[in-house]
């Protein structure tokens, strides 16, 4: 029996974007949506799965993996984080707005959410930023649940198998919103292949494991295209992103559509991680932005916030990936049927 009986999943969209009523659309169009842990209470997260089951739909949960080094930085790391917040301050007053002191945690309340998705299992739990450990896959699988795991290269889907989840999401460096990935590119070794689908050739050839695309995933005949290589399915986010039944802000959706965005970049302005962006106006001006996740999510949060209510898209963290001028609006369950109807 095959894990997916669609080709089309829906990306976890932390922040607010994946919604039940994306779920909904997109299985209205044929596809599997997924819901976002990410930046929510294990209380949010579980009332989220009551309120998508309440609707008799089938969905995934995806679950930010914590790093445990930013709840204790060195010196020079908090050094760095606090220059960061003082650069910041100009942003800041332009919205009358106050940074917050700075905040160290590891932003997912990681083991209460694994309890609730063991005590409540859904069908399909992702996991984004690193490894879950065996145990965690073992446990989750024991409970009925289908894990995948999120990688970008050739190593981490080695790494990755070793614990045994059952999909493995490649991402390429083209897709829109945060590298998932965790292991640092060691020096020398070979430059990311130049499409999704040549990633998925060297995963493939790698690990005997079904494996989901992800990353510039625009159309029907990427869809193929990915099918081809060997994808079990592909992954969509920044082809959703400007739905009726998105949760993104306005300002972002509106921004995806706008001329005068003419390029993306990766950039940690915004989160201290790594994450594809439209170039806006904030990008540009914080390129040197250190490393320092969830930190600088929780320092940025009052500029972005307020950028947004102001319909400023030149502040506002505007993920998109590199195919984003095909995004459009509408209802999902549209966007969903043409990728399926040409596949």
């Amino acid at each position: 029996m095959p894990l997916f009986d669609t080709p089309f999943i829906a990306a976890p969209m932390a922040g607010g974007t994946s919604t039940t009523a994306l779920v909904r659309a997109v299985q209205e169009g044929g596809g599997l949506g997924f819901l976002a842990a990410g930046y929510k209470s294990p209380q949010a997260m579980a009332a989220e799965i009551a309120a998508a089951r309440s609707e008799g739909l089938r969905f995934g949960m995806n679950v930010f993996v914590p790093d445990p080094g930013q709840l204790h930085p060195g010196p020079a790391v908090l050094a760095q984080l606090e220059a960061y917040r003082a650069e910041l301050q100009p942003d800041a007053a332009r919205y009358s707005v106050t940074l917050p002191p700075l905040r160290l945690d590891d932003d997912d309340a990681w083991q209460e959410k694994i309890d609730a998705l063991l005590a409540d299992p859904v069908e399909y739990v992702s996991f984004a930023f690193g490894l879950p450990g065996t145990s965690v896959v073992k446990a989750l699988q024991k409970a009925g649940s289908v894990v995948i795991t999120s990688v970008t290269t050739v190593e981490e889907a080695r790494a990755a198998a070793e614990e045994g989840p059952d999909v493995l999401a490649v991402q390429h460096s083209s897709a829109g919103g945060h590298t998932t990935a965790f292991l640092p590119r060691a020096a020398g070794s070979a430059s990311a292949p130049g499409t999704t689908a040549a990633l998925l050739t060297q995963v493939r050839s790698a690990v005997d494991l079904p494996l989901i695309a992800a990353g510039a995933i625009t159309d029907s005949e990427a869809l193929r295209e990915a099918l081809a290589a060997g994808a079990s399915a592909v992954q969509v986010g920044t082809a959703l992103v400007r739905t009726e039944e998105s949760g993104a802000r306005q300002t972002h959706k509106d921004a995806l559509g706008d001329a005068q965005f003419r390029e993306t970049a990766m950039t940690r302005a915004f989160t201290g991680r790594l994450a594809r962006s439209l170039v806006n106006d904030f990008v540009r001006d914080h390129a040197n932005a250190p490393v320092g996740y969830p930190a600088i999510h929780h320092l940025t949060a009052p500029v972005r916030a307020a950028a947004s209510a102001a319909g400023d898209p030149h502040r506002l963290n505007l993920w998109a990936g590199t195919g984003w001028r095909t995004a459009r609006t509408g209802s999902a369950t549209d966007v969903v049927k043409d990728f399926l109807g040409g596949a």
